[in-house]
C-alpha cells in the first residue's frame, strides 16, 4: 500500500498542478493558449505512443486522423447542426475505419519501417488534396464554425480556459489508456514486436492483428480529439488540419520524449512546443527562417545528450534526488 501511494503521489501532484495552471498564470489568455497548444500536441503524441512507442511502427499518419475528425465534426455542425460532442465520436469512428482500410492490407503484406512511414504520410497528402478539391465539405477557403450564445452546445467559448480543461481531460484519458495498454496482453505483444518481430511471430503472436488493434486505438483517440481541435481553432482548412509537418512533429515528440514511455511525449511537448513558440515570438519577426534553425539545433543537442529520451533524464534526476534525500536522512538519524 505504501509503495502504491509513493508511486501515485507524483502523478496526483502533477494532475493537481495541471488543473491550477490558469490560476498560476493569473488567467492570462496568452499563457493559457500556450498551455492548451502544449496539451494538443501532448494528446496526439501520447496516442501515437501506442503504435509508435510500444509497437515500434513509424506512423506518420497522425494528421490524417486528426483532420478527418476535424472535418467530420465541423461539417456535421455546419450542415446539420449536430453538436461537436456527438460529432467528435463520429469523427473518431470514421478515422478508425480509414485506419483499418489502410492498416489491414499494409500489415497483411508485411509492410514496415520506412515503407510503412511513406504509406501513412501518403494518406495525409491524399486526404489534404481530396479535401482541397472537394469544395462542398472543404475547399481552399477556411470554413468558420458558428459562434453563438449556446457555447457549450457549439463547444465555442470566449476564453481559452474551457478549452484548456477539456484538452486536459483528453490528456488524462489518453494517459490512462496508455497505462492500460502497456500492462495488457496487447502491450506485451506490441513490445515484443518492436524488439524483434520474427521472434514475436515464433512465440505465436499474431503480428497483423496486434498492429491493427494498436492502430485502431491510436486513430480513434486522434480522430475524436480532432473534433475538439476544430472547435479550439474555430475553422477548417485542409492544409491546416491535414498538415504533414504536424505529423512529423508528433513523431519527433514521441522519439525525443522516449519511445514506449508514458510521460515522455508529455515532457517533450512541454519543452519543445514551449521552445518553438518562444523562438517564433522572439526571432520570427527578426530574421526569416531563423527560429526553425535554432529549434533544429536544440533537437540535435537533446538527441545527442539524451539518446534514450527526455523521460530517461527525468527518471535519472528523480532517482538522484531520492538517493540524496535518503543519504541525508540516514546521516541525520
Amino acid at each position: 500500500m505504501k509503495s502504491y501511494i509513493k508511486r501515485m503521489l507524483p502523478i496526483m501532484i502533477g494532475i493537481v498542478l495541471s488543473f491550477l495552471v490558469p490560476v498560476m498564470v493569473g488567467f492570462d489568455e496568452f499563457y493559457i493558449l500556450l498551455a492548451t497548444t502544449i496539451l494538443v500536441y501532448s494528446v496526439v503524441a501520447s496516442a501515437w505512443n501506442i503504435i509508435g512507442g510500444f509497437g515500434g511502427q513509424l506512423d506518420l499518419g497522425a494528421a490524417a486522423y486528426l483532420g478527418l475528425g476535424a472535418f467530420i465534426t465541423g461539417n456535421l455542425l455546419l450542415k446539420f447542426g449536430i453538436t461537436p460532442w456527438i460529432g467528435m465520436f463520429i469523427g473518431g469512428i470514421t478515422a478508425t475505419a480509414v485506419a483499418i482500410v489502410i492498416g489491414y492490407p499494409t500489415f497483411r503484406l508485411g509492410v514496415k519501417g520506412v515503407w510503412y512511414a511513406l504509406s501513412t504520410i501518403s494518406v495525409v497528402y491524399i486526404l489534404q488534396t481530396l479535401f482541397l478539391m472537394w469544395e462542398e465539405v472543404g475547399g481552399p477557403v477556411e470554413k468558420w464554425l458558428p459562434r453563438g450564445e449556446a457555447s457549450l452546445y457549439y463547444l465555442s467559448f470566449r476564453t481559452y480556459i474551457p478549452y484548456y480543461y477539456i484538452a486536459l481531460v483528453f490528456l488524462i484519458i489518453t494517459l490512462i489508456i496508455n497505462r492500460l495498454v502497456e500492462h495488457s496482453r496487447l502491450g506485451y505483444s506490441l513490445k515484443a514486436l518492436a524488439y524483434d518481430e520474427d521472434a514475436a511471430m515464433s512465440l505465436g503472436i499474431n503480428v497483423q492483428r496486434t498492429k491493427l488493434k494498436a492502430l485502431m486505438i491510436y486513430s480513434f483517440i486522434v480522430g475524436t480529439f480532432g473534433g475538439f481541435y476544430v472547435c479550439f481553432t474555430g475553422f477548417m482548412h485542409p492544409v491546416v488540419d491535414f498538415s504533414i509537418p504536424f505529423s512529423i512533429e508528433i513523431v519527433v515528440l514521441g522519439i525525443v520524449g522516449g519511445l514506449g514511455t508514458i510521460y515522455g511525449p508529455l515532457l517533450a511537448s512541454l519543452i519543445l512546443v514551449s521552445l518553438k513558440e518562444y523562438l517564433r515570438g522572439t526571432f520570427g519577426a527578426i530574421i526569416m527562417g531563423i527560429y526553425p534553425a535554432i529549434y533544429a539545433i536544440a533537437l540535435i543537442l537533446i538527441i545527442l545528450f539524451a539518446p534514450q529520451g527526455l523521460a530517461s533524464v527525468l527518471k535519472e534526476a528523480f532517482y538522484f534526488i531520492i538517493t540524496k534525500l535518503r543519504i541525508r536522512t540516514m546521516r541525520g538519524g
